[in-house]
């Protein structure tokens, strides 16, 4: 596999991962960034620790979804994930969508 066909390759897997994250979205309650990957989940509880001046973030999110686009897996959803990290993480509540009667 050339480099082009593997960039093609990549970029149709971003587009379709896009597509399934924008249809899912609006059911989840938080958007959560970590370095290498997003996710959707509907409870995020967040620990920071600091040992020795190094800070390490504990994240644990239930029904979730994962945008990962070299997991293994095609399951995105899953009823838990655990994340450890030492590097910045963004989390947001997403806005709720208006309902209509």
């Amino acid at each position: 596999m050339s480099a082009d066909d593997l960039e093609q390759y990549e970029a149709e897997i971003e587009h379709q991962l896009f597509q399934e994250y924008r249809d899912v979205s609006p059911t989840f309650q938080y958007v959560v960034e970590t370095e290498r990957r997003f996710y959707l989940a509907n409870a995020v509880e967040h620990t920071v620790h600091t040992d020795g001046g190094r800070t390490r973030i504990e994240l644990l999110m239930t029904d979730a979804w994962v945008w990962d686009m070299y997991r293994q897996t095609k399951m995105r959803f899953v009823p838990q994930v655990r994340v450890v990290t030492f590097k910045d993480v963004n989390i947001e509540e997403l806005p709720k969508p208006d309902l209509e009667l």
